[in-house]
This record gives structure tokens, sequence and C-alpha cells, in this order.
């Protein structure tokens, strides 16, 4: 399997790598970074802000993952107060990226071609958080482009699965900027540095395990919501 990644150079997306690689799998990294030296492993250098960069060929001689992981958090503060707004920036990386690569993949593939997309959701996507306008937003519309998107090529007759999952909160860098902010600006500071202080957050090697072994059990071919609810369901 062909299994493609954004966002490699750490948290999540990095621990989905090592993962992969070790069941032997193909894996290309798209990012930025990486810290990666094996047989296996692919970089393509990419910013996923620059939209026009995001046409590449994908190879296409086997079956295809595409996780779209890579997101950004933005800037912590209500979006009246903000200087410079982040909701370009948020969206783009978080949603508009994911868009285009999925299309420009599709487009690029047989209908009879096995393919799996995986969006790294939130639970954001259900739930408003103060301080967050535009995370919020970018991954409910994260979830709404996987169920459509799902739809659409199903009545082509395409051979695909389509998840959008939220992982939970994982111990990444992602969090410790949340910590960082300022209460007056983030009315949830200590829900978050709780978690911390709680040992509530989940490893991101333990998640991308999860995640992994949710796909391949999981005997429909669309999900959307929590990782760990759906998983219990199995």
């Amino acid at each position: 399997m062909n299994v493609y990644i954004t966002g490699v150079s750490k948290g999540l997306g990095k621990a989905l790598v090592e993962l992969y690689l070790n069941e032997g799998h193909r894996v290309f990294g798209i990012g930025r970074s990486h810290s990666f030296s094996h047989p296996y492993f692919q970089f393509i250098e990419m910013d996923l802000n620059n939209v026009d960069a995001l046409d590449f060929p994908f190879q296409v001689d086997d079956d295809i993952l595409l996780i779209n992981n890579a997101g950004v958090i933005g800037n912590i503060k209500r979006i009246s107060d903000q200087e410079h707004l982040d909701c370009q920036e948020v969206m783009t990386v978080n949603t508009i990226a994911p868009m285009i690569l999925t299309a420009n993949l599709l487009k690029q593939l047989p209908l009879n071609q096995k393919i799996t997309i995986l969006n790294i959701s939130s639970g954001a996507a259900t739930r408003s958080i103060p301080g967050w306008a535009s995370y919020c937003a970018s991954k409910a519309a994260l979830d709404r482009f996987s169920e459509t998107i799902h739809l659409d090529e199903k009545e082509k007759g395409r051979n695909i699965r389509v998840f959008s999952l939220a992982p939970g909160v994982i111990d990444t860098d992602m969090q410790s900027a949340i910590r960082s902010s300022d209460a007056q600006d983030f009315s949830s500071l200590e829900t978050f540095r709780n978690l911390k202080l709680n040992n509530e957050l989940i490893r991101p090697e333990e998640t991308a395990k999860n995640m992994a072994d949710f796909i391949k059990r999981y005997p429909g071919d669309f999900a959307v919501g929590s990782l760990k609810l759906l998983s219990q369901e199995l």
C-alpha cells in the first residue's frame, strides 16, 4: 500500500509514518520538514499554505491511503480581538489543502482502484469553543467535506472509503501552545492545563495505532466522529 501523510515532522503525523513504515508500506510524507531515513520513505516538500503547489503526481500503482493530518490551531483569541486574522491560514491548512489533495488524487485514479481517505478531525468540529472560531469552523467543514466526497464518489461507483475522525486530546506541540495561551483570551485554559496535570493526554503513538486499527476493522466505508466512541461500536 502507498500511504500519503501530511504534517509528518512531529506529533501524530510522525507517529503514523513510523507505524506504517513498520508495517512494510511505502510512505510519502508531505510537509515542510521531516526526520526520517528509511528506504520506504519518500519526502514531498510542500507548504500546505501554498495551494498552487498541491497538484503533484501520486504513485497509483497500489492501493492508496491518504491521511490529511496536518493542522494548525491558529490564534487562541476571540476573532474580534485579533490584530492579524488567522482564518485564512487555518482554513487553508486544515480544510482547503485536504480538499485539494483529495480532489487531485481522485482525478488520477481509476474508479476501481481501492482508496482510503482519512481526515484528522477534532471534537471542535461539533463543539464551539470560545477563542477557537477559525479552528472549529475548519474542522466542521472538514467533516462535511468528508461526508460529501464519499457520497459523490459512491454515486460514480468508486471503490472508496472515507473517514473523518476526532482522535481525542493528544500530547502534542499544539496542546503546549494551548496551555501557553492567555486566560483572558481563552476561557477553557484551565480545562486544558488540567488534562496535562492529570495525565489525561493520549500519546501520539497510541493514537496512531488506534486509528490504523479502526480503519482496518471498521466494516463500513464511511465514518465521521469520535475515534473513541466509534471504536466502542466495533
